[in-house]
């Protein structure tokens, strides 16, 4: 008998939950760290606050933000792979952190195919090319010649090295055959100020946040990086109508964890960002910013684990190609 009931008892211990499955089940129970690799008031962090905000209330806990600069996003995406993995620190990537830094930096110490919990593709946007106000050019054509016609004299400003506008950059002068001289900021806002006081003379900005200084009219829009004209800037020509087709960059933003977060934790906050997103308010005032949000297919972890194998695919060669290192 006493052997029957230790083997029921044993048996009845490996049955209960553990403390992780009952942490999992109660998740979360305290603010959650979302980390920005970049300044505040970029695209990628206003994206961030917009639907952080919205996730805070159906998880019942804050949403935190977190701006961690520098090595074009590697920093603060570095900075999330080494975290403990148990929910409640993620970083919002993009295709720098997550793609081009696997050809920028020789030594970096994160994989971005290894080292991340996929969650969920959260946006994706055009960039548009955008030069000072004062500058004498208004089609791709005319600044195309007039940068070829003045090497080294053009200053571009981007959200740094291996960062997507630094990406669009590098396309744009293998395309162009152009030599402009390349400005790298700590983040993207940086750049956008200099650019708005005349300091620099172009840059490659995302739809989402240089909408708002093309209406006001504080910078001249050339060119979006797409196939078709942004709704938000409908004024502006695509590369294809611009005479330059190849000059195509798609910004894509999106939600990981560390490697080893449990999957019904990755399966909670992506249920509860495609609910952030499925807000028509939330819906509405992304789409304001200009940015597209992924179709039911593109929302899975899996799916965006293939896109970040595929992008790694498609630009490492091309940075490597140019021989641009970060530091």
């Amino acid at each position: 008998m006493r052997s029957c009931a230790s083997i029921v008892i044993a048996v009845g211990l490996l049955m209960a939950p553990g403390p992780s499955a009952s942490a999992q089940q109660s998740y979360p129970t305290r603010p959650i760290t979302v980390v920005v690799p970049f300044a505040a008031g970029g695209p990628t962090d206003v994206l961030t606050r917009i639907l952080g905000q919205h996730m805070s209330h159906t998880l019942g806990q804050q949403i935190v933000v977190e701006n961690v600069t520098g090595g074009g996003g590697s920093i603060g995406a570095a900075r999330v792979a080494k975290a403990a993995p148990d929910g409640y620190t993620m970083v919002m990537g993009n295709l720098g952190t997550h793609a081009a830094a696997v050809g920028l930096y020789k030594n970096l110490s994160y994989n971005p195919r290894v080292d991340f919990e996929p969650v969920m593709l959260v946006a994706s946007t055009p960039m548009v090319l955008v030069v000072r106000k004062t500058l004498a050019t208004d089609t791709l054509k005319d600044f195309t010649a007039y940068a070829v016609a003045h090497p080294h004299e053009l200053t571009f400003g981007s959200a740094g090295t291996g960062s997507i506008s630094h990406l669009t950059y590098l396309l744009y002068t293998k395309l162009t055959k152009t030599q402009i001289q390349h400005v790298p900021y700590r983040g993207l806002s940086q750049s956008v100020n200099d650019l708005l006081s005349g300091q620099i003379d172009l840059m490659f900005d995302q739809v989402v946040s240089a909408t708002p200084h093309i209406l006001a009219g504080a910078v001249k829009p050339i060119a979006v990086t797409a196939p078709k004209r942004a709704a938000t800037i409908p004024d502006v020509p695509s590369s294809v109508e611009a005479g330059l087709p190849e000059l195509q960059t798609i910004a894509w933003t999106a939600l990981f964890f560390p490697k080893g977060t449990p999957q019904p934790i990755v399966e909670r906050i992506n249920s509860a960002l495609d609910k952030a997103m499925r807000d028509e308010s939330v819906a509405k005032r992304l789409a304001e910013l200009g940015a597209d949000l992924p179709a039911d297919a593109e929302r899975t972890p899996q799916a965006l684990g293939k896109l970040v194998r595929d992008e790694i695919d498609k630009w490492v060669p091309l940075i490597q190609a140019a021989g641009v290192v970060g530091n």
